[in-house]
């Protein structure tokens, strides 16, 4: 993971709010392994208030996301 001064400096957003899409550079994504017991999740959509409802298979294609246990 990135630290949080470097995360919240390339992002835009303040940490606990990173959202994966609408970034000012767009950096690597990683999806929980667990989402994919579920079939939808909600992501921050880019912007204060907006969570997108996405199958988590859907969300990993379209952020070209790395699946991974996240400890």
């Amino acid at each position: 993971m990135m630290k949080p001064t470097d995360a919240e400096r390339i992002t835009g957003y303040h940490v606990g709010g990173i959202s994966p899409f609408g970034q000012k550079k767009r950096v690597p994504t990683v999806l929980e392994q667990s989402a994919f017991n579920h079939t939808s999740v909600f992501i921050n959509g880019g912007q204060r208030g907006l969570q997108v409802k996405l199958d988590p298979r859907a969300a990993a294609s379209v952020l070209e996301a790395t699946v991974a246990g996240v400890v």
